[in-house]
This record gives structure tokens, sequence and C-alpha cells, in this order.
């Protein structure tokens, strides 16, 4: 007889190549919920290293950020998610504080507000588009948001009914957008931000940050 306990949420974690971050970030994610790492095409032995580590490994192999939060949100099971960075920068066990409004009926979605703790943790170039960003949002949606960070919760089924499509940079930006245009009860909490494991594909260059934008923008219009 299967004695596992059913875990209270599923905690998605998209990766491409982050083997030197996964120890740490698996290690500090709470014993009532269950990682899902998304390999995104990794060379580094990033999959095998998480499913040494107990994590459920899915495998996406087309290639983008939605893509690879997308295949964690339809292989969770539990009736929270939640979707992480896995390079170290956010502290997977912050997840419950972030959850908690939902568990609770108090909000649909709740992001994570992320708050600098080391030099180099958040770019200048990074949290100038962000900001951007947050903006157009409020001018868009309404919702008064200061980050549109990674780190954020919310019930599984209702976040499937949002009929999400982008599979880019695009995709924590619509899944926002839709939320908001449904009524739901959005919120933020603050967490800890600290410098990443290795480079960002992303928010690391100039030029990572400018795609995101665009992708991002190409989801407001």
């Amino acid at each position: 007889m299967n004695t596992t306990p059913t875990p209270r949420g599923n905690l998605v974690l998209p990766c491409l190549d982050e083997a030197a971050a996964l120890p740490w970030v698996l290690a500090r994610v709470p014993v009532d919920w269950q990682a899902i790492v998304v390999d995104n095409g990794s060379t580094d032995g990033s999959a095998r290293i998480a499913a040494e580590l107990g994590a459920t490994v899915v495998h996406e192999s087309r290639r983008g950020f939605g893509a690879a939060c997308h295949a964690g949100l339809l292989a969770a099971k539990a009736e929270l998610v939640a979707f992480c960075d896995c390079d170290g920068s956010l502290d997977p066990s912050e997840v419950n504080r972030v959850a908690e409004p939902v568990a609770a009926g108090r909000a649909d979605l709740v992001l994570a507000r992320r708050r600098p703790t080391g030099r180099g943790a958040w770019p200048v170039h990074a949290r100038a588009g962000n900001l951007a960003l947050s903006r157009m949002v409020r001018r868009r949606t309404g919702v008064r948001l200061h980050d549109l960070g990674p780190l954020r919760a919310a019930r599984r089924l209702e976040l499937l009914e949002l009929g999400l499509n982008d599979r880019r940079s695009g995709y924590p930006l619509e899944m926002v957008v839709r939320a908001a245009d449904r009524g739901w009860r959005i919120s933020e909490t603050a967490v800890p931000y600290r410098p990443r494991t290795g480079r960002s594909k992303v928010t690391g260059t100039w030029r990572g940050t400018y795609h995101a934008v665009r992708d991002m923008r190409a989801v407001l219009r």
C-alpha cells in the first residue's frame, strides 16, 4: 500500500543547466511540498541530479521559460501550485508564506516581491525593466504591483482555466493579466532575493532583458 502523504502543493522549478544550484534549492523545499523540476534541455546533468535528490523530473523539449512552467503545471497534482526560479536567487523555503493567503482563501494569486539582499542580486537593467512592466500592468489592469517576479502561488485548477498560451518570457505576465481580467484577488508579499548561482539566461545581460521585456509587451498588446 502506498503510504506517501499527499503534498500540500507542487513547486514547479523550470531548469536549464542549474546543476550547481540544484542541491541548495531542493534542500530548501519544505517537506509538505513536492518539487517538480522541469528540465528544458540541460546539458550539465541537471535532470539526473534533481532525480537523485528526490524531485519529480519532467522533460520539456520546447525551449522557453513559459514552456517549462506550463509543463510543470500540467504535471502537478496538488491543489496548490507555486513557481520558483531554480538558480538559487529565491529561497524555496518561502513558498508556504507566499501560498498561505491562497490556501486560506484570502487571495487567488500571490506574487513574491523581491528584496535584494546582496551585491549583484538584481542588476540595474533588470530592475528597470521590471519597474516599467509593473507600471504597464497597472495601467492595463488596475492591479498595483511592484514586482512581476517568478515566485508566485495559486490553485492548480484555476491556473489551468486561465488558458495560458505564452511559452516564452511572457508567461508570468500573461498569468497576471488573465487573472486580473477574471477578477482574481492578486496580492504581494516580500521575500529576500539573493545573487543567483551562475549566469542568468535572461536578466544577466541587457540583451536577455530586452527580449524578456519584448515578450511581455507582446502579451500586453
